[in-house]
Parts: C-alpha cells; structure tokens; sequence
C-alpha cells in the first residue's frame, strides 16, 4: 500500500453497557458490564490499520481528558492525527446498550469533534493515492458540513468512501444529494439503504442507489450474516457473508468499512475487498467492545478455513 485512508469523520469515546434487554420508556435495568472505549471513527481506523493500511486522523477532538484517552488510543494503533486539540471543548460520548442478542442502540453526546474549523482541512495534505472517508454524521454538523463540503471537490485522491449511517435521514436532502455524487464508494447498511431508497430489499435498494451515485461509483449495502450487495458497473451481486453467533454487533459495519478501504488502498478488486470485509466483520462480532477488527492475517486464516470448508463467500446474482 503506498496511499493511506485519510479519515474525517468522529471519534467518540462508547460507553458501553451490557444489559438483558434495552429498559422500557420510564424504565431502569442493571448493566452486567460497563466499559469506556474509544469508539465511532475510531472503529474504522483501528480495522484499516489492523489490515495493514496507513491512517490519519483529520477531523477534530478535545483536550480534555476524553480527547486524551481518544489520542492515546490513535497513538497505540499507529494512527496519525492532523489536527490540534479544539481548546476548551473535550471529545463527547456515546452510550451504547448491547442487548443478550448481541444488538446495539446509541445515544450520542456530541463533543469537540462536531466542531471542525471549517478551514481546518486546507492544512491536510493528500495524494492521489489516498482514499478518503466521509460520515454521514460529519454532515450533521454546521461547520463540519461547510469544512467538507468546501474541500472535497478539489481533491484528487484513489477514492472517496461514503458512510451516511444510521441518522441519514437527518441529513439536508440538498447536502446529501452532492456527496452522493462526488463519491466513489457508497457503503451503507440495509436499513439506512431503506431511508435512502424506501425500498426494505438490499438489492433493490442497491440498484436504486446505484443510480443516485456517479456513472461509475460503487454501492455496496451490508446486510449483516448474509453480507453484502455491490452494485457496480452496472451489475447488482450479493457477496456471501460467513454466519456466526454473535456477542457483540457494535462496531461491525465500522470492521466492514475499515478494512474495505484496506482492501481499495491495496488495489484489490470491489469484490474480492468485500469479502474480505464480510469476514472482517463477522470476526468482530464474536469479541466484545466496539474497536473489535481482526487483523490481516485473522481474515487470511479465517477465509482459508472457510474455503476448505466450502464456504468461499463467492459472488452470485442479487434480486
């Protein structure tokens, strides 16, 4: 890999809680386990950098105490940061309530890394390389909506890598419309492809975003245990996933993104990375946390056991 993932979106710290069961409206249950970890973008940049890739870090962050558990963490997987603590303001906080299904809800506490100086990317050199990550919650935000918005049109990067996440339908029809079509991979999963599209099937709603993109961007929508749906070049095919009980959902479409943008840095094709990341993510599930991604040689192992199996997560037609 000679690129990196430049990353632009937030990292927060998840405070994670296991519970028997989400509490009822006016309800309280006891947590069997509550943990603090650096999570949201984080996620994505600890699984592109486990699969081998280079990361920075561009968007903003605190200098309080969470801002600084948010660097040490960055620090500790090799991941570079572009900016300078925002004075004043500390990195926010998610709370995320796993379930005994393994199933995840947030409530996010906004911090210093809503408030990118909207000329705070003008300082971040990148090449043509690079391969550019784009949330859906950076759009949210004034200033880092006007920072990115005023940025990205001038890049000559290898890709730009769009997750609109689970608030998609937050964000201004307008906004949304021009980074649909100045990227060049569109990664969602299926309920947000449903608030894009209205359309609940995966590879419908693929094809249909498929038409939302540029001519020759990609779509793929995650669709959990039975993988992925790409649409590309004009062909919708779904890329088996690899089942497996899980103990822990949070962070996995983080896993699946990270270590495709691993996969889009090492020049491999749109197919062959995704499933690649569908392996990725279904390793991730089996561990607790959110920053959960296996590294390269995990994905290696695991894909060799599952094709001496039979399971080989070859492409096949979607709907």
């Amino acid at each position: 890999m000679t690129g990196r993932l430049v990353h632009t979106g937030q990292v927060v710290l998840d405070l994670v809680m296991r519970v028997a069961a989400v509490p009822e409206a006016g309800g309280d249950v006891l947590a069997s386990n509550t943990v603090l970890l650096p999570g949201g973008g984080f996620n994505v940049m600890a699984a592109a950098a486990r699969s081998g890739a280079r990361v920075l870090y561009a968007g903003a962050h605190g200098d309080g105490r969470f801002g600084d558990q948010t660097r040490a963490a960055l620090r500790d997987e090799g991941i570079a940061v572009a900016q300078p603590p925002i004075e004043g303001r500390d990195t926010g906080v998610c709370v995320v309530l796993v379930d005994d299904s393994g199933e995840r809800t947030f409530v996010t506490g906004t911090g210093a890394e809503a408030g990118l100086p909207p000329e705070s990317l003008a300082t971040v050199e990148v090449g043509t390389e690079d391969v550019v990550y784009l949330s859906g919650y950076s759009l949210l935000h004034g200033s880092n909506r006007t920072a990115l918005l005023g940025w990205l049109p001038g890049l000559s990067v290898s890709s730009v890598l769009f997750d609109p996440g689970p608030l998609v339908g937050d964000v201004p029809s307008d906004v949304l419309d021009r980074v649909l079509s100045g990227v060049d991979v569109l990664s969602c999963n299926a309920r947000e492809a449903e608030v894009l599209t209205g359309v609940a099937d995966p590879g419908s709603a693929a094809r249909a975003l498929a038409d939302r993109v540029a001519r020759d961007a990609a779509v793929i929508v995650r669709d959990g245990p039975d993988g992925c749906v790409l649409a590309h070049d004009g062909e919708v095919r779904r890329v088996p996933g690899f089942p497996v009980t899980p103990v822990d959902t949070n962070g996995a479409g983080d896993t699946h993104c990270g270590v495709l943008a691993a996969g889009l840095l090492d020049g491999i094709d749109l197919a062959t990375a995704a499933t690649r990341a569908n392996a990725a993510a279904a390793l991730s599930v089996l561990r607790h946390g959110p920053a959960t991604a296996p590294s390269a040689t995990e994905i290696d192992e695991f894909l060799a056991d599952r094709a001496r199996t039979g399971s080989s997560g070859a492409c096949r037609s979607a709907r």
